[in-house]
């Protein structure tokens, strides 16, 4: 019989108005659960019972705070094989990978728990005889997180951990597609000792739980990552409100492979930017900007080693490849190669629905050969396993091509030259930048985001969190004449 999971909202595990089936994309025959759909009242219950307990939480000593983050990021890191599986079960990529997105949401837990130790203020003397000033950041209130499936664990995590650490109440509205890592993240964190309310998980549509979240005048600020449409609504709704925004969104991502550059490890870098995760991730390397003396011999490799990539069942020993995450996303994957082929491109190898030993959402990695970037298929993001490469003449034409797009999240280049290296690093319009290493790929200590349609408001991730998640307060003390 398959089992019901509920929603947890001021502490306490409650049904929803209905449910929904969570399917393995590797095994469309597997049910994980059912789970619980949230509703406006519901939201409303939450931020009532989140106001009430952020206003304690905000109280708890630095130490006591700490503690619990510590005690989150130590769990996950512990049952990293456990609810890897799971993750990868239910979001459709490799194991290890699964595996190590948990360890990574374990160590932003225990990044931030060391945080609650390190906010230090500011101090200035007035301008003004006998004043002295006092700068320091307190907590925003109730924040709302909005996150996607590609990432259901790690990228919850880099939201929800610094909204703890800074002092503020979560409630949570996870993709419908990966609630069973949702549920799993809330159950270690409802049993930490936090304020009953503290932390809400909100399953749901993004239509009903996403849209009140957004208008919720109780809501002080919503991190959201997820698509561009979805994000213009939310900036829409929340707007009346003043709500403080972070949204990081869509993404064409762009490696520059030049002349000069080690052909083994460039074509390892592209592999690994455009198919990694079936090439679900919003820094995936969608566009292979490569240099025409190179052009060919990069193109024979890549096309064989996209040809070799094994595709399979996530939890099988030996996938290079999973499937993508739902039917939905492999129609509009299909879609796009036949868009791709109606454009002029040439499909060099995959783009294909594969038919395997269990019914799942299985498509073979595709590389487009002949584009230009003024195709759909570079300009908007796919979100599938599927490259395309642009041929051009020298390192100027590639940087123009790297930049040509309303997007700026990531963008890489593979080059032996630190001149070209250092100027691209300097030149590329993008707020992330890799030389000589996927555009896939980032650490948790320091700033993440992108430029254009690719992200709005403060940048996630390291000690910048603090501009998102705090407010700041200017305090004049006026010492007085007597001494």
């Amino acid at each position: 019989m398959t089992k019901s999971y509920q929603n947890y909202i001021g502490g306490t595990w409650v049904d929803g108005s209905g449910e929904v089936e969570n399917i393995n994309p590797s095994d469309t025959r597997d049910v994980i659960g059912l789970f619980a759909q949230g509703s406006s009242a519901q939201v409303d219950q939450a931020v009532v019972a989140a106001t009430e307990a952020q206003a304690v939480w905000k109280g708890y000593g630095l130490e006591r705070r700490q503690a619990v983050l510590q005690a989150i990021g130590e769990e996950l890191m512990a049952r990293s094989a456990e609810l890897g599986e799971l993750l990868s079960r239910e979001e459709g990529k490799p194991l290890a990978e699964g595996k190590g997105e948990i360890y990574r949401a374990g160590q932003f837990f225990t990044y931030y728990a060391a945080e609650c130790l390190r906010q230090l203020g500011q101090n200035a003397d007035s301008v003004r005889p006998n004043i002295e000033i006092d700068v320091r950041r307190e907590p925003v209130g109730v924040i709302a997180v909005i996150s996607p499936w590609n990432f259901p664990t790690a990228t919850a995590a880099w939201k929800i951990a610094p909204a703890l650490c800074y002092g503020n109440a979560v409630i949570w509205k996870p993709a419908n597609l990966t609630p069973a890592s949702a549920v799993a993240l809330t159950e270690i964190i409802a049993k930490q000792d936090i304020p009953a309310g503290l932390f809400n998980l909100v399953v749901g549509s993004g239509s009903e739980v996403g849209e009140a979240l957004a208008g919720h005048k109780g809501v002080k600020a919503i991190s959201f990552t997820g698509s561009v449409p979805v994000g213009r609504r939310i900036a829409q709704v929340a707007v009346s409100n003043f709500t403080k925004l972070q949204m990081e969104m869509g993404s064409k991502n762009a490696l520059a492979v030049m002349d000069d550059a080690d052909l083994d490890l460039a074509v390892t870098v592209a592999l690994g930017g455009a198919f990694g995760g079936s090439g679900q991730k919003c820094t995936a390397s969608s566009r292979l900007v490569v240099h025409e003396g190179i052009h060919d011999a990069f193109v024979e490799k890549l096309v064989a080693g996209a040809k070799a990539m094994q595709v399979g069942h996530a939890l099988e020993q030996g996938t290079q490849m999973g499937p993508v995450v739902s039917q939905t996303q492999l129609d509009e994957n299909l879609e796009y190669v036949r868009l791709g082929l109606s454009e002029g491109a040439e499909l060099a190898c995959g783009g294909e629905r594969l038919e395997l030993a269990t019914p799942g959402f299985y498509m073979s990695p595709g590389v487009f050969l002949g584009t230009r970037n003024d195709m759909r298929i570079n300009r908007e993001e796919m979100f599938a396993p599927l490259t395309s490469v642009i041929k051009v003449g020298s390192y100027d034409e590639a940087l123009s091509v790297v930049n040509d797009t309303e997007f700026g999240l990531t963008s890489g280049i593979v080059t032996r030259s630190l001149a070209r290296a250092n100027h691209f690093r300097r030149n590329a319009q993008t707020g992330v930048v890799t030389v000589n290493l996927p555009t896939a790929g980032t650490d948790y200590h320091v700033p993440f985001g992108g430029r254009g349609e690719s992200s709005y408001g403060p940048r996630e991730q390291g000690r910048t969190a603090d501009e998102f998640f705090t407010v700041v307060k200017t305090a004049y003390i006026s010492a007085g004449d007597d001494l």
